[in-house]
C-alpha cells in the first residue's frame, strides 16, 4: 500500500451529535482502494457511529463524505448499498428462520432486475436471473466453507457460524467497500483465525476494500495496513500499525498505560 494509492472515500471534519451528546467531533480520515483500514478505540468512542455515517444510516450535522471521488449527497443505506458499500453489524442481523443460503441470496437483491409480475411467474427471464444469482451465492458458500450448513435454518447455527453467514450475505453484494463491524465478537481462537483468513483472502485475491472495526489488538495489528483511532469521538491517532502501536496517546487511552 503506497501514498500514492487511490482514495476511495474520505471522511472530511464529520461531526454526528443525538440532542446534546457529541457522538463524532470533528474526525477526518481516508480509505485507500485495495487497503485494509482499522478503525479502533475504546468503548464509546465514536466507532460505530462512524460506520453508520459512512453507510447512509446517519447523517452528520456538518463536515461530508466523498466516496468514489464524489461528494456524496444525503442518502439512505439502500442507495449506499446499490453504490458498491455492504456492511455487517456488531449483532448478527439474519434472518433466522430462513436457511445459510436464502440469507446470502437476500445480499443478490440489488443484482435482480426482473419485474414482480416475472418473479412470481418464476419462469423465463425471471428464472434465468435467479439461477445466475443462485450460481454467485453458491461460490461464496464454497469460498466461505460452509456447504454442509446451506440448508440449516441460521438460527440453529453457533454465533460463529452466523457470523460467516453475514459476512457471506456482504458479499454477495459485490462490495467496493466492505465495513465489518466487530467480525470476530464472541469467537473463539479458532474461529477467530479463519475469520482473519477470509478477510485477507477477500483483500488479497479479490481486491475487496475493508474498513473494520475490531476490539483485539493482535487482529488489528496483523490484518491492518492502516489504523484510525478514536477517543470521545475525537481522533487522537491514525498511521500504520507500527507507529499506532507506539503512539503514547493511543497507549494511554486504549491499551492502557500499563501496556
Amino acid at each position: 500500500m503506497t501514498a500514492q494509492s487511490e482514495t476511495l472515500l474520505a471522511v472530511d471534519g464529520v461531526s454526528l451529535s443525538f440532542g446534546g451528546v457529541k457522538a463524532i467531533t470533528d474526525v477526518s480520515f481516508d480509505i485507500r482502494k485495495g487497503e485494509i483500514r482499522a478503525i479502533i478505540g475504546p468503548n464509546g468512542a465514536g466507532k460505530t457511529s462512524m460506520l453508520n455515517v459512512v453507510n447512509g444510516f446517519y447523517h452528520p450535522q456538518h463536515g461530508r463524505i466523498t466516496y468514489k471521488g464524489k461528494t456524496r449527497p444525503r442518502m439512505r443505506p439502500y442507495q449506499a448499498a446499490s453504490q458498491g458499500i455492504a456492511r455487517t453489524f456488531q449483532n448478527v442481523a439474519l434472518f433466522r428462520g430462513m436457511t445459510t443460503l436464502d440469507n446470502i441470496m437476500v445480499g443478490r437483491t440489488l443484482k435482480m432486475h426482473r419485474g414482480l409480475f416475472w418473479q412470481m411467474l418464476r419462469y423465463g427471464p425471471a428464472m434465468r436471473e435467479e439461477i445466475e444469482n443462485r450460481r454467485v451465492v453458491e461460490d461464496i458458500i464454497d469460498f466461505l466453507q460452509i456447504e454442509s450448513i446451506r440448508k440449516t435454518p441460521v438460527g440453529k447455527l453457533p454465533y460463529g457460524l452466523q457470523k460467516r453467514v453475514e459476512l457471506g450475505r456482504a458479499l454477495a453484494m459485490e462490495p467496493e467497500l466492505l465495513l465489518l463491524d466487530e467480525p470476530m465478537a464472541g469467537m473463539n481462537i479458532e474461529e477467530k483465525e479463519d475469520m482473519c483468513r477470509y478477510i485477507l483472502d477477500l483483500n488479497k485475491y479479490f481486491g475487496t476494500t475493508i474498513a473494520l472495526i475490531e476490539h483485539d489488538m493482535g487482529v488489528v495489528m496483523d490484518l491492518s495496513d492502516r489504523v484510525v483511532v478514536l477517543e470521545y469521538g475525537h481522533k487522537i491517532a491514525d498511521g500504520t500499525p507500527e507507529v499506532v502501536k507506539a503512539d503514547p496517546k493511543v497507549i494511554e487511552a486504549y491499551l492502557g498505560v500499563g501496556h
